[in-house]
């Protein structure tokens, strides 16, 4: 791969990477706070722990593609990104570019899929 265009990944990441931790950072500042006083009875109570409880579920989401940016930014730092980890061959740019955290060529995610599918 052209150091360009590894370049050019890395800025993606970093960019994907700065609006997951300002979209955390927003989440502790303004959704995680529950002021008491203005939950007068149970109703309002539980749906404001529906919406907490949903906000977790995304933010658990967020954390995996955060570590999955984080281990994508070391592939290129070892001078590892773009190559499958399957069969070592490159991985397609325009796959990179719909999913820049991928490990897997298109040949060796679709075989993985077709496993799962035959084991679900």
């Amino acid at each position: 791969m052209k150091r360009a265009d590894v370049s050019r990944f890395k800025g993606i990441l970093e960019e994907q990477k700065k609006r997951l931790l300002d979209s955390v950072q927003k989440t502790v500042d303004q959704d995680l706070k529950l002021p008491s006083e203005d939950l007068p009875d149970e109703v309002d109570l539980a749906s404001t722990e529906l919406s907490q409880s949903i906000t977790f579920r995304l933010r658990d989401r967020e954390r995996v593609l955060l570590q999955k940016i984080e281990d994508a930014l070391s592939r290129i730092e070892n001078n590892q990104f773009g190559k499958c980890e399957s069969c070592g061959d490159e991985i397609e740019t325009k796959r990179l570019e719909a999913r820049p955290v991928t490990t897997l060529c298109i040949s060796c995610k679709e075989e993985q899929e077709q496993k799962e599918r035959a084991f679900a």
